[in-house]
């Protein structure tokens, strides 16, 4: 399974490229940072990061897009900045028919590092083991970007099958519901 992470931002967005195969292995494929100057008016910036956004989903054919789901955070304007970049980026992965799963950055933690509060360097420090790489990205967003991918290929068999249980579970429920109503149509008579 290939997955394009993206660590959404206006300033910095990371994007990330990982190649996952059986069991937990990884592999890097690519990764890099779209920066948009801070004094661009917001749609300028959202097309940077939109036009790169694309550039990365022709160039590397991902299976699915990972994006971090926004947390909140003490500033709002930042908030509003990574919530913009995120839809855009949630709707190209959407045009080019390919599914979104977003991740909290605490699963995303979790899955590199064993700790939901892990911090940046922590994070860094295991996606480029992980990897394999010979140095670690810079700056922390390229990461990222890593990391959701990564978090996403080894959550993802896991999701599948809860999912497919749960439409199991439906299922079994919706014949069980369809027998009680027969049962009670047949009292009635």
């Amino acid at each position: 399974m290939r997955v394009l992470g993206v660590d959404p931002g206006l300033t910095r967005c990371g994007l990330g490229v990982v190649d996952g195969g059986a069991g937990r292995t990884v592999r890097c494929v690519d990764v890099g940072v779209v920066r948009s100057p801070a004094d661009a008016p917001l749609e300028q910036r959202l097309l940077v990061v939109a036009a790169e956004v694309e550039r990365w989903i022709a160039r590397h054919s991902p299976d699915v897009v990972a994006i971090e789901r926004v947390f909140s955070q003490h500033n709002v304007r930042t908030v509003m900045g990574t919530a913009q970049a995120s839809g855009v980026v949630a709707l190209l992965a959407a045009r080019a028919g390919l599914p979104v799963a977003f991740h909290t950055p605490s699963e995303v933690k979790a899955a590199v590092t064993g700790e939901g509060r892990a911090g940046k360097d922590q994070v860094t420090t295991m996606v480029t083991r992980l990897l394999g790489l010979a140095e670690a990205p810079r700056p922390a967003d390229a990461a990222d970007a890593l990391a959701l991918a990564i978090c996403h290929c080894w959550r993802a068999p896991m999701l599948d099958r809860m999912a497919a249980a749960k439409a199991r579970s439906d299922e079994l429920a919706k014949a069980h519901r369809a027998r009680l109503a027969a049962a009670a149509r047949a009292a009635g008579r």
